[in-house]
């Protein structure tokens, strides 16, 4: 007998959460409707002019909570933290600020697309417990270490920054999808 995993049942996209962090809403519903997509590299380019290495936006939930498990092993590594410079903000005697990310309020939204790039595009809770501000990683301005660099004020502000690249991709999917389609009428 075979026995079929049934799906579980996802939570409200508002609720939704990561490493106790409450995703933004626009994020888990975008999560939740599979519109969390890769804008294209000169969109991302536009808005991180540094960072070089292609990215994962991850595509749900689940993806999104096993890439951001990471986070704890780097942040109990010591060596790990200093060449990510990454740290728990709950250990420092001080507040931290960039180039820091502090694991313990930072949620990985998309990650190297290649094992070994070790790059991410992440939100920093810091700021902003609703709408955070989103940071990447930075290991080409210093090669000797990483630095964490603001890429947008808030994920409101990265949406807006991203809209016009999903526009322009879904516009460019229907004009070949209405291309291909008269070509087939042109054949048949």
């Amino acid at each position: 007998m075979r026995i079929v995993p049934q799906p579980h049942p996802l939570p409200d996209p508002q609720v939704w959460t990561v490493r106790g962090m409450a995703l933004p809403g626009a994020l888990a519903s975008l999560l939740r409707t599979g519109g969390w997509l890769h804008p294209g590299q000169q969109a991302l380019h536009d808005l991180m002019p540094w960072f070089e290495d292609p990215l994962m936006f991850m595509p749900d939930l689940h993806a999104m909570r096993f890439q951001n498990a990471f986070l704890d092993h780097i942040a109990d590594d010591s060596s790990l933290c200093d060449l990510f410079r990454m740290t728990r903000g709950s250990r420092s005697g001080h507040p931290l600020g960039l180039p820091w990310l502090d694991v313990d309020q930072a949620v990985f939204i998309a990650v190297n697309e290649y094992a070994g790039d070790d790059v991410a595009l992440a939100l920093d809770y810091r700021t902003d417990p609703a709408d955070p501000r989103v940071v990447a990683s930075d290991f080409w301005t210093d090669p000797r270490q990483c630095s964490w660099r603001t890429v947008a004020p808030t994920f409101t502000d990265l949406l807006t920054a991203l809209q016009a690249a999903w526009s322009a991709r879904s516009e460019r999917g229907v004009q070949q999808e209405g291309s291909r389609s008269a070509e087939q009428c042109a054949d048949g």
